[in-house]
C-alpha cells in the first residue's frame, strides 16, 4: 500500500485510461501477439481514439509494448488503471472496448484475458 493510499488522499492519474498493446515478435515460431495481427488492432485504437477526441492528458494514451507474458491468451492489451487484460481477435473487438471501456467506462466482459493464461 502506498503512503497516499494509507492517508486517505488520491492522486489522479495522469490519463483517465492508459492502454498498452502487446506488439512482441518471438523468434522460432513461438506463440505472441505480433503474429496475431496486434499492430493493426493497436493502429485502429489509436486512431479511435484520437478521432473520437479523447486522446491526451486526462483522457485516453494508447501505447505500444514489449512482451506483457501473457502469450497463450494472445493477442492481448491491458487497460489501467483499472488493471483490464483483454483478448480480442480483430478490429472489431478493439471498437467494442473503445466504445465500451474507454468511452464509457464499462469493461467488456467476454474479451476479458482468463486470469489463469500467462506466457
Amino acid at each position: 500500500m502506498t503512503q497516499a493510499e494509507k492517508s486517505g488522499v488520491q492522486t489522479p492519474s495522469y490519463y483517465q485510461h492508459h492502454v498498452f498493446f502487446c506488439l512482441n515478435q518471438r523468434a522460432g515460431g513461438e506463440a505472441c501477439c505480433a503474429n496475431q495481427h496486434a499492430e493493426a488492432a493497436f493502429d485502429r485504437c489509436k486512431s479511435l481514439v484520437k478521432a473520437a477526441g479523447l486522446a491526451g492528458p486526462g483522457q485516453v494514451r494508447v501505447n505500444r509494448a514489449g512482451c506483457l507474458d501473457r502469450c497463450a491468451g494472445g493477442p492481448v492489451m491491458v487497460v489501467y488503471p483499472e488493471g483490464v487484460w483483454y483478448s480480442y481477435v480483430d478490429v472489431s473487438d478493439i471498437d467494442e472496448i473503445v466504445e465500451s471501456h474507454l468511452k464509457r467506462g464499462r469493461v467488456v466482459e467476454r474479451l476479458r484475458t482468463p486470469p489463469e493464461l500467462g506466457r
